[in-house]
């Protein structure tokens, strides 16, 4: 299968094409230095050196690489997780995302796997399920980031020209993370776990929203383990 991974070289993208790689997908995956380039070429992969933000470029490469599935891995934490660095997060999951979902409707792909969070349900009965609804934003500059992924996810889920998959990601710890699993906090979810429920989107489950977190008892991970087949 033809695969798009929008952030191949991120803290997930850089695990999961590997996986991709392994599992007999043709895989195109982005990054935006000619450095990370050749890590792709190195794990199979074709790159395309390209910013989610040039809507015009952004589309050609997806129309070239022609995928059946586009997976959305992008973030801007490079920096941190300062005021500033969720700003700039925020940013790329609304103007970011709009443009690879024009793009991914232009290239006919069948199915957009996204990456949320699974820590801004709304105050209410435990665990939360992916039924339950996620916190209202505020105007305040902290509510930066669920604005993001309030619209991250509505235009995932509401394209109505691909199955759209929204995979809420707890914590991440492991390679890359920056955290361990003890530092990292409930809900949380390996790196590792966290993309291989991103290969088992590709084929698996109907459209909608997957809580992906190690077993807690605040977030449930039912319908991953149910209908995606993950297992922590």
């Amino acid at each position: 299968m033809r695969i798009f991974v929008a952030g191949g070289t991120g803290v997930i993208g850089r695990v999961l094409v590997p996986m991709l790689v392994a599992a007999g997908h043709d895989v195109t995956g982005t990054t935006r230095s000619a450095e990370h380039a050749q890590r792709l070429t190195a794990q199979g992969a074709r790159p395309v050196i390209v910013d989610v933000y040039d809507a015009n470029a952004l589309r050609s490469a997806v129309l070239a690489a022609r995928p059946e599935v586009v997976a959305h891995q992008l973030t801007d934490l490079a920096g941190g997780f300062s005021p500033d660095d969720l700003a700039r997060n925020a940013r790329l999951r609304r103007i970011g995302t709009a443009n690879l979902v024009a793009a991914a409707e232009a290239a006919g792909a069948r199915r957009l796997i996204a990456q949320s969070i699974a820590w801004l349900y709304a105050d209410g009965p435990l665990p939360h399920d992916e039924t339950h609804p996620l916190r209202t934003p505020t105007d305040a500059p902290s509510d930066e980031s669920l604005r993001g992924i309030l619209e991250l996810e509505r235009l995932v889920l509401e394209s109505g020209a691909f199955e759209g998959i929204v995979l809420r990601y707890g914590a991440l710890y492991g390679p890359g993370s920056g955290a361990d699993e003890a530092d990292a906090p409930i809900p949380r979810v390996s790196v590792d776990g966290a993309a291989r429920a991103a290969l088992l989107a590709v084929e698996h489950g109907a459209s909608g929203i997957y809580n992906v977190v190690d077993a807690n008892d605040r977030v449930s991970n039912a319908r991953a383990r149910r209908e995606l087949g993950w297992r922590p």
